[in-house]
């Protein structure tokens, strides 16, 4: 890797990585970037909440990018957008990701940085690197696992030691599945043995569309898949414990009744995410029966479910190859069937897409019934009862509930990280925010939580 690792000189406590020296509680690192300036619109209406709340007092904010003058462009379009002047004098740090000195400048001056410069495969290490090294928080918006699992196993150690919080997945990818998998736990009767999740995507009037770096990461993840099995190797060499009662994956093309409808795999970061969440909640509580868990797509139709198979299955042989890899690259509009363009979507599509999670957990009435993990195997450990479902909906996921994923899940390290795990390192939102009110924070930015029924599993 070009930027492997180096012991770092200098260990940072979290006293003083939260100390009243930094300048700044928070820095928008790619704010000029698709993403980045949804991100500062988001981060404007948060930092009006907080300074009128009282609850912690004002945010102090940055934006960073390596063009001064896209990023005033930037706050003046934000600006523009949200009728909030003030966001014309918002600060600016000037850092590249090709520069090692500017983003060691950058972190040095701030509590909290978030990332907005994907593909992390290309652009992602260097930013963790100058956080870690500077005691410096860290939070992305990263759906690619090579990434995340690669950041974890080569600075967890360091970043524990300097007492940092290095979290990846935090927009739509993968906020919104762990706080509907905890939100499912914490609506159940007793321990679950499962839970599947079924996400459905509500296009408006106008449609849906992606932007091309969300198309590129895709690609990139695709064509380098391989490679994860030799970091899963190295990160965790000890397996979970097997399940009694294993969920089974369903089909490639499957009917699912609670959401009466046709559902194809779901192709995204989700579950490893989620697993990886499980491996650190066991790492504190061995006992703990490890989770299983399986997310899939709702798609509409059989029809839907065939097309969309073909599609995927062309995507992943093309991006296996140099050169076909580079006609997906060139061509987004056409290989996406119009769906990803380097313009992205419009304001109208953003503004009037939203998205829907059903989760539905089964597991155990009480912890008595569950046993522990230590009974895995055991022959009289009682079979799961009690099915719970639950329903997560919100507005449109790549840059309306991403940014509030993301600036929520900084605001939980700003305002309750004494309620995130003591040491650090390098976590998946699950674990790192079990035990903060991140719900409670998404709720009250239009995110809907709803327990919709706990009955027999035979039901």
């Amino acid at each position: 890797q070009l930027f492997a690792y180096q012991d770092c000189k200098k260990s940072f406590s979290k006293k003083n990585m939260s100390s009243a020296s930094r300048k700044y509680d928070l820095v928008i690192f790619g704010a000029s970037g698709f993403t980045g300036q949804y991100a500062v619109e988001e981060m404007a209406r948060v930092a009006e909440r907080e300074a009128s709340s009282g609850g912690g007092g004002a945010i102090k904010w940055a934006i960073a990018g390596r063009s001064e003058a896209k990023l005033k462009d930037t706050l003046r379009a934000c600006s523009d957008q949200t009728k909030m002047e003030q966001l014309k004098s918002v600060p600016i740090i000037i850092a590249d990701v090709s520069d090692a000195a500017s983003l060691a400048e950058m972190a040095k001056q701030t509590k909290v940085l978030v990332s907005c410069v994907g593909p992390y495969r290309f652009f992602g290490e260097p930013v963790v690197k100058a956080c870690v090294e500077n005691g410096t928080n860290y939070l992305d918006v990263s759906g690619e696992p090579q990434f995340l699992e690669s950041m974890q196993l080569k600075y967890n150690d360091t970043a524990k030691a300097n007492g940092v919080y290095i979290v990846g997945s935090c927009g739509w990818d993968s906020v919104p599945c762990e706080m509907g998998v905890q939100f499912t736990e914490q609506s159940a009767p007793g321990p679950l043995n499962s839970i599947e999740a079924f996400y459905k995507m509500i296009p408006g009037p106008h449609g849906a569309a992606g932007h091309y770096g969300t198309w590129q990461s895709a690609i990139h993840g695709f064509a380098h898949r391989g490679e994860l099995a030799s970091i899963r190797k190295r990160l965790f060499p000890d397996r979970l414990p097997r399940p009694k009662h294993r969920l089974t994956p369903r089909s490639l093309i499957s009917w699912s009744r609670e959401t009466d409808n046709w559902c194809v795999p779901f192709p995204g970061s989700d579950r490893s995410v989620v697993i990886r969440t499980e491996r650190a909640m066991r790492d504190r509580l061995p006992d703990r029966r490890p989770l299983q868990f399986f997310p899939y797509l709702q798609v509409g139709s059989l029809f839907n479910a065939i097309v969309m198979l073909l599609l995927g299955s062309v995507f992943g042989i093309m991006a296996s190859f140099k050169f076909t890899r580079r006609l997906l690259e060139s061509y987004p509009r056409l290989f996406s069937l119009g769906v990803f363009s380097h313009q992205g979507p419009s304001r109208k599509q953003v503004e009037t897409t939203s998205f829907a999670m059903t989760f539905v957990g089964v597991g155990w009435a009480s912890a008595a019934d569950a046993g522990s993990a230590k009974d895995g195997n055991s022959s009289d450990l009682k079979a799961p009862s009690t099915r719970t479902v639950t329903k997560l909906v919100g507005p449109e996921p790549g840059y309306v509930a991403t940014p509030i994923c993301l600036l929520q899940a900084a605001m939980c390290v700003l305002r309750e990280s004494d309620k995130m795990p003591k040491k650090g390192g390098v976590l998946t939102p699950g674990s790192a925010f079990r035990d903060t009110k991140l719900i409670d924070r998404l709720k009250s930015c239009g995110l809907e939580f709803t327990k919709v029924l706990v009955d027999d599993v035979s039901q």
